[in-house]
């Protein structure tokens, strides 16, 4: 049975934001790859298992300024980003957080400029340190870039961290399987969101 200490536990969502899987989102390929396939309801339920539980709730939200200051523009994924219609810029509708996911007051939202991690050069690391945190449920999209990115982050950096499989989500829906399989299950613990609920009940 899967264990997750409230008091060492975070629970982590990773790009869910209204310009990434709204509506309204610039990748409207992933946005209805995180909704067909459940995912987005299934990180609105563990983050209000966690609220439930007393588990710290962080939100990783990728941004931009209006000038680009301080964005990357060395690998085509940047390019391409800065090209679409729908640019998540800061303090804008498209880097809130997404329904059903309810942001609480005591969630904090993690902010960054630059890269393809929410733990790479932001303040994830020490806030997680700061809350006592030893194992980081890692939620939210992308399986391409971002979620790998974080998990392989978090490992370095000494956390235990939890996939629950059905809470991520990539494009092609196949391309999520091969991640999980071939890559995270080697440094995570790969497991569902019904554990991770039973987890916290």
């Amino acid at each position: 049975m899967l264990q997750l200490d409230p008091a060492t536990t975070a629970l982590l969502t990773v790009e869910c934001q209204n310009g990434v899987v709204g509506d309204d989102s610039a990748l409207p390929e992933l946005a209805k790859e995180a909704r067909a396939s459940g995912m987005l309801a299934r990180v609105a339920a563990l983050v209000a298992a966690a609220h439930r539980a007393e588990v710290q709730v962080l939100h990783a939200v990728a941004e931009r300024r209006p000038d680009g200051r301080g964005a990357n523009s060395n690998a085509r994924l940047f390019g391409a980003a800065a090209k679409l219609p729908v640019q998540q810029l800061s303090g804008t509708h498209a880097v809130r957080v997404a329904p059903p996911i309810e942001v609480a007051e005591a969630d904090l939202i993690v902010r960054r400029l630059h890269g393809l991690s929410p733990m790479a050069g932001t303040d994830l690391d020490p806030l997680l340190r700061n809350l006592g945190c030893r194992t980081l449920v890692v939620t939210g999209v992308s399986a391409n870039v971002a979620v790998p990115n974080t998990v392989f982050d978090a490992v370095n950096l000494g956390y235990r961290v939890v996939v629950p499989a059905d809470a991520i989500a990539g494009v092609p829906a196949a391309y999520t399987a091969e991640v999980l399989r071939n890559s995270l299950s080697l440094v995570a613990t790969v497991t569902t969101t019904e554990e991770v609920l039973n987890a916290w009940t």
